[in-house]
């Protein structure tokens, strides 16, 4: 007998011990680490919350990119009607919201049958129609904006791409990572202004329509449809950049409609030496945006890459031959040569011609005279000139923002280069080369763009700006980008007016190389460049870089058509349309 209560008494006490481990299992998991669970710190309050709640997320809480005017310039803001899924379980309206919406009720019924999650119906609605949809009342049946990606990208290398990235997140935010301010799976930006601007663009919180469900699914009655989102006044926050959506999308369908493969354009404000339009070639390969194409990755903006620029270098060789006064206005030079002193091939001959008619006709010969002669009494002469033109350094927005030194709004933008081997300025061949932008010069886009807009300026040399302001979410400033100055010595403004006209003189004359601009609207002044890349099969860079109106200058402009054919080239055809549009959006 005593071995039997014996027995029951340990029976009892191991079940006293279970219920005890149990209760102390769960004062644990609902009271001591609800939010961080085992050594994996899972939150566990927020799993269950998980499991009885459906979602739909809004808004990804990313700051966004703007343009001058604040309108997207990556999504765009269309009215919808968003069903949820319990609607399928219960009598709704259906009959009333399928009038308002334009729909039949069996199309609306249909696409709810078996839904998981809430579904959008992609009719676009009015405002009119969202707000009576809305006053209804009826649970589960919203009418909201939603932001969809443009089915076209605007400026796609200039504002980047953003992705899941772990290797990022560990590396620039541990911190926020360690104290749950951002996911390991949270989207940063991997390239443009994208990166550039991450650290102001990080999501503080999703925006999301949620609604709660019981064990099979089905909607708790009495829990009504919520949104949830920040209430925080300032974030998320926009980038305002300097870009037109007008412009930008002229510039993108102009290109679009010549096909241009390899290059782009860009457009500047001369005043205040902006951005209005930045578009380059080929577009981003979003599956693979770092594969290789051209020898180059597709995320790589062409515009801020050094590129061989042929005849647009021999604004800079001009641009010292008269500021060392080496022009005579009588002088004639012959044009029937080539630069190594060989007689030019039938068709090419251009016979005497002055200085000013050898730059409106792009005679080689005269320019890598010019530089032969400057050369002898000073070997630094043209990359001297260069710099004074801003054409070697980054033109770029840089400069100290908060605790970022030389913060830089255009990422990936490299320097240009006159010369790989300074021996080469004994040697008479290279020295006539490179003054005609050939052997080993290499200058961005965007720094040509930015010579142009200085010498319409009269010399004066700015950096170039993409972006005015970071702004919070109510509209006021967090922090704005003043105009910078680019360092450096400048040409005088006698030979800004010099260039002025020179620049003038290659669409106003006769058989000047732009002489097809003179039918537009605006007066165009500026420098057409063809650039050796392979001889054998006849690849140049094509360009033509200008600004306009040339009396009273307000854009300034470069397109370059890169490793293509001289002959087939639409860079002339896309400078034309883009100017002629342009002047259409300014006028009606």
């Amino acid at each position: 007998m005593k071995i039997i209560h014996k027995r029951i008494y340990i029976t009892l006490i191991f079940i006293l011990l279970l219920i005890s481990g149990l209760g102390a299992r769960l004062v644990q998991l609902q009271l001591v680490s609800t939010e961080s669970f085992t050594d994996k710190k899972i939150n566990l309050i927020e799993g269950s919350v998980k499991q009885r709640t459906q979602e739909m997320v809004v808004d990804d809480g990313r700051g966004k990119f703007e343009d001058k005017n604040g309108q997207s310039l990556t999504s765009i803001t269309h009215n919808r009607l968003v069903l949820f899924p319990f609607l399928e379980k219960m009598k709704w309206p259906v009959q009333q919201v399928s009038e308002i919406v334009g729909m039949q009720p069996k199309e609306l019924t249909n696409r709810l049958a078996n839904a998981k999650t809430p579904v959008v119906i992609t009719k676009e609605l009015s405002h009119a129609q969202v707000e009576k949809i809305n006053a209804l009342k009826v649970p589960g049946v919203f009418g909201i904006p939603l932001k969809d990606e443009r089915p076209v990208p605007l400026a796609e290398h200039l504002i980047g791409l953003e992705a899941q990235s772990k290797q990022i997140i560990e590396e620039k935010y541990s911190d926020k990572l360690k104290n749950g301010a951002i996911k390991s799976t949270t989207p940063v930006g991997i390239s443009g202004m994208q990166r550039a601007f991450d650290e102001f663009l990080l999501p503080e919180q999703e925006s999301k329509l949620l609604y709660h469900v019981d064990r099979l699914g089905g909607p708790m009655f009495g829990i009504d449809v919520k949104y949830t989102g920040t209430a925080n006044p300032y974030y998320p926050v926009s980038v305002r950049t300097t870009l037109d959506l007008s412009a930008q999308e002229l510039v993108e369908n102009t290109l679009n409609h010549y096909k241009l493969k390899d290059g782009g354009a860009v457009l500047i404000d001369i005043k205040s030496n902006k951005v209005i339009a930045m578009a380059s070639r080929p577009s981003i390969n979003k599956k693979d945006p770092f594969k290789k194409q051209n020898g180059s990755d597709s995320v790589e903006n062409r515009l801020l890459t050094p590129q061989t620029p042929g005849s647009i270098f021999k604004t800079v060789t001009a641009a010292a031959a008269l500021e060392q006064n080496k022009i005579q206005p009588s002088l004639t030079y012959n044009c029937d040569k080539s630069i190594y002193g060989n007689n030019v091939e039938e068709g090419h001959q251009k016979g005497q011609l002055t200085f000013e008619e050898s730059f409106a006709q792009s005679c080689n010969a005269t320019f890598a005279q010019l530089a032969k002669e400057m050369i002898i009494s000073n070997p630094n002469i043209l990359e001297q000139y260069a710099d004074k033109l801003g054409l070697i350094q980054p033109v770029g927005w840089t400069g100290d923002v908060f605790h970022f030194e030389h913060f830089k709004q255009f990422l990936g933008e490299k320097s240009g280069r006159i010369w790989t081997n300074a021996r080469e300025k004994k040697v008479p061949n290279a020295v006539g080369q490179t003054a005609i932008g050939q052997l080993d010069v290499k200058v961005t886009p965007l720094a040509v763009a930015n010579m142009m807009a200085s010498i319409a300026r009269g010399g004066e040399k700015k950096q170039v700006k993409a972006v005015d302001a970071l702004e919070y979410k109510n509209n006021t400033s967090l922090y704005t980008f003043k105009e910078h100055e680019l360092k450096g010595d400048t040409i005088n403004k006698a030979t800004a007016a010099s260039m002025q006209q020179l620049l003038k003189g290659v669409v106003q004359s006769e058989k000047g190389t732009g002489r097809r601009f003179q039918t537009l609207p605006y007066e165009v002044a500026g420098k057409s460049g063809t650039a050796e890349i392979n001889v054998k099969d006849d690849i140049v860079n094509k360009w033509f870089a200008g600004y306009f109106p040339a009396d009273n200058p307000k854009y300034a402009m470069v397109v370059v058509d890169l490793n293509t054919k001289s002959a087939i080239s639409p860079t002339n055809s896309v400078f034309y349309d883009i100017v002629k549009g342009m002047y259409d959006l300014n006028t009606r």
